[in-house]
């Protein structure tokens, strides 16, 4: 009778992680450049009272199907998915979006590099190309403080023009990193990510070469948070949820009523 009660623990404790998912989920549906997340579950190990394809006579018969008496439920993975999300005009002449495969290269202050899909830059006080954080684009670019306009295009290339120039000059080249599975990166917070043995090592190209996604200027990709179809999960979790509680609630009706044995 046990089994009740811890089985039907499992699958609230899954449930809450699954509603955990969601709601961080919702809560990034407007951060830029957010990959939703999915939890995905597995069912426990087995008891096995008798097991499929014993021998069940001396004349050789086998047992066809056995008992198998299942655990519960337990968290396989939270996994990203990477989906391109939408594409969100800014007018920002530094706001850069991601049309494809790639991520931005930041420079920690550490020494280490990050990894980003937020590419809302700014100019820091000595021209470097920054993050909202300070933290350097990889490889850096600095404007010169005598530009009047900066054009970035789809191929990465950073264009500036001077004051009393009619020429654009090429201040830098933004490269952009891909993973053998991007899925392995390590979320850090800040809209950033490091490489994990899971992930690989960081592929480095430029905009538009093949297997990389191009650049657009003025624009920042949006979270691919669909918010119709986290409340439908979100329901369907509560509602597991209760389920769960109601098995727990059945149990615990079922040892009261053998207490009450006279």
């Amino acid at each position: 009778m046990s089994l009740t009660l811890d089985i039907g623990a499992t699958g609230m404790l899954a449930q809450q992680l699954n509603v955990d998912v969601i709601s961080n989920n919702i809560a990034n549906m407007t951060t830029t450049g957010y990959k939703r997340q999915r939890a995905e579950f597995q069912d426990l190990l087995y008891q096995t009272t008798i097991r499929p394809g014993a021998q069940s006579s001396e004349q050789g018969t086998t047992i066809p199907s056995g008992i198998q008496q299942g655990l519960g439920v337990k968290t396989g993975s939270v996994y990203r998915i990477n989906e391109q999300g939408s594409l969100q005009v800014t007018g920002n002449k530094l706001d850069l979006a991601v049309q494809g495969a790639g991520y931005f290269q930041i420079l920690m202050p550490d020494g280490t590099t990050a990894y980003t899909r937020d590419g809302s830059f700014q100019v820091d006080q000595n021209g470097h190309i920054v993050t909202s954080q300070g933290y350097e684009l990889e490889p850096g670019i600095t404007i010169p403080t005598d530009a009047v306009d900066v054009t970035i295009n789809s191929a990465g290339q950073v264009l500036v023009k001077l004051q009393n120039q009619t020429n654009l000059n090429v201040a830098g080249q933004i490269q952009l990193a891909v993973f053998p599975n991007e899925a392995g990166l390590d979320a850090q917070g800040n809209n950033l990510f490091k490489d994990t043995e899971a992930s690989g090592k960081a592929v480095l190209g430029n905009p538009g070469d093949t297997g990389y996604g191009t650049l657009q200027q003025g624009s920042l990709e949006s979270s691919n948070v669909n918010i119709v179809q986290e409340i439908t999960s979100l329901i369907q979790a509560q509602r597991a949820y209760e389920m769960n509680s109601k098995v727990i609630q059945a149990g615990d009706d079922m040892l009261t009523t053998i207490t009450q044995i006279r």
